[in-house]
């Protein structure tokens, strides 16, 4: 998991998380909502799930991942926070995956500090569309190079500074400060080590690939023993169901995103739209598989994780079974941990698939 921390103050990089472990909420914008997870633990082993929040956000409040209206971003900010009943203002967040450039380097082992950010930033240069005075800049060392001892990998990460400063100006409208700047990949990457338990031998030397299916876009990460091995994102998501119901049934968009939550359909509404919608995702999942076999040296994926709110759409996992032939399971990253009294399970059991981004942050609480 990517422990870097868009450095975009001066005492961001070195005063993070001390041992204390001071309250954190993990906060996931995305298109649709702002979804809010707050952990505490590991008591007797096991996390605890305190609270969680998810509000609606307004159409075209988020566009592709950017903040079209901080305001109505805000307003939902505040709602969530207030909903959740907490005295935690410090916030993790997340920039979208495609905000941000990412590179993997190898360097030389045993570099001080100063010579290794040195060399990230005469690296970077090459990589990066940007001057460097235009980005924040971040890495991280992933550990010995695969091919020699003498030297280690470092990723390195950058993105827009106007990309992380929206996010910040979002948590300072309503008071709130964001102290945990990560990547939405990465950060449902570090809450996919809780799931690794239910796979057979904990997932080792086996490539699974987390599919989040968002509103309007999916994100495909292949993971290889805790690393990831390819990213690819697609635009599709649950908004062309919802699009069809209006089309089918000639609704408005309120009253789709309503009808596709509670129900009150016709019967025809699985044959019709539904059943065609999860047929058009399991291909759409198939053709990211093909293009990670094409690009990649691997030709086989053993499990499929489906996240996100459509992921909990009842027969989704075997359709995209059938259609991949590869075990499909659904994201849940709350299976086996303490849940507090104040939490509704059967709602979190729908919810739990949306929530592996703000989960994966939340959990930043913890880093050493």
């Amino acid at each position: 998991m990517f422990k870097g921390k868009f450095a975009f103050d001066a005492d961001f990089v070195g005063n993070l998380l001390k041992p204390k472990s001071p309250p954190l909420i993990g906060v996931d914008i995305s298109s649709s909502s702002v979804k809010m997870v707050e952990l505490t633990g590991p008591g007797r082993g096991r996390y605890r799930l305190e609270r969680y929040t998810i509000e609606p956000l307004p159409k075209d409040a988020v566009v592709d991942g950017n903040i079209m209206n901080l305001e109505e971003v805000g307003d939902a900010l505040r709602r969530g926070w207030k909903r959740m009943g907490t005295r935690a203002k410090n916030l993790a967040m997340a920039l979208p995956s495609a905000a941000v450039i990412t590179k993997k380097i190898v360097v030389p082992a045993g570099q001080t500090e100063e010579q290794l950010e040195a060399q990230v930033e005469t690296e970077a240069n090459q990589y990066i569309p940007f001057a460097l005075e235009e980005v924040n800049l971040d890495f991280q060392i992933l550990g010995p190079a695969p091919n020699s001892t003498e030297d280690v990998e470092v990723l390195i990460a950058a993105s827009r500074k106007e990309k992380v400063e929206d996010r910040v100006a979002v948590a300072e409208s309503v008071g709130l400060k964001a102290t945990v700047m990560d990547i939405d990949a990465f950060a449902s990457q570090n809450a996919f080590e809780l799931m690794q338990g239910q796979l057979p031998d904990a997932g080792h030397d086996q490539t699974i690939a987390v599919v989040d299916v968002g509103a309007s876009m999916m994100n495909i990460n292949v993971l290889r023993n805790a690393q990831s091995v390819y990213m690819r994102e697609q635009p599709f998501g649950g908004n062309q169901l919802t699009q069809e119901i209006m089309r089918h049934y000639s609704l408005s968009v309120e009253e789709a995103e309503a009808a596709k939550r509670n129900g009150g359909l016709p019967d025809t509404y699985d044959s019709e739209v539904l059943a065609p919608f999860m047929d058009n995702l399991a291909l759409e999942i198939a053709r990211a598989l093909q293009f990670f076999f094409t690009s990649t040296q691997f030709n086989q994926v053993h499990h499929i994780f489906l996240s996100g709110g459509s992921a909990t759409i009842p027969g989704l996992p075997e359709v995209v079974a059938e259609r991949t032939q590869v075990n499909t399971l659904v994201a849940n990253p709350f299976v086996g941990m303490e849940v507090s009294s104040k939490v509704r399970q059967a709602q979190l059991t729908v919810d739990a698939p949306a929530l592996l981004v703000a989960c994966g942050l939340a959990l930043r609480r913890f880093d050493e």
